[in-house]
């Protein structure tokens, strides 16, 4: 991480991204649904899409590493 204060644009980023992972983690809870047969799981293309493009304005495509290191100095797991 370059600064102590996220810019705007990290800021976006690592929102989108837990935008993604809780819709992904929904998708993928199969016990809170009917019961029955379990489809596959549906994340909608434009959660994704968000998630890529605040990647690419903050600069961060193609550095997971310092986006990760970012993300879990911002965001503490439950």
């Amino acid at each position: 991480m370059s600064t102590a204060v996220p810019t705007d644009r990290e800021r976006t980023a690592v929102q989108a991204y837990l935008r993604l992972l809780h819709t992904v983690r929904a998708a993928l809870d199969t016990q809170s649904g009917p019961p029955g047969p379990v489809g596959p799981p549906l994340v909608p293309p434009s959660v994704l899409s968000e998630a890529e493009t605040a990647l690419s304005r903050a600069g961060l495509a193609g550095n997971e590493e310092a986006f990760f290191r970012m993300l879990r100095d911002w965001h503490a797991e439950p």
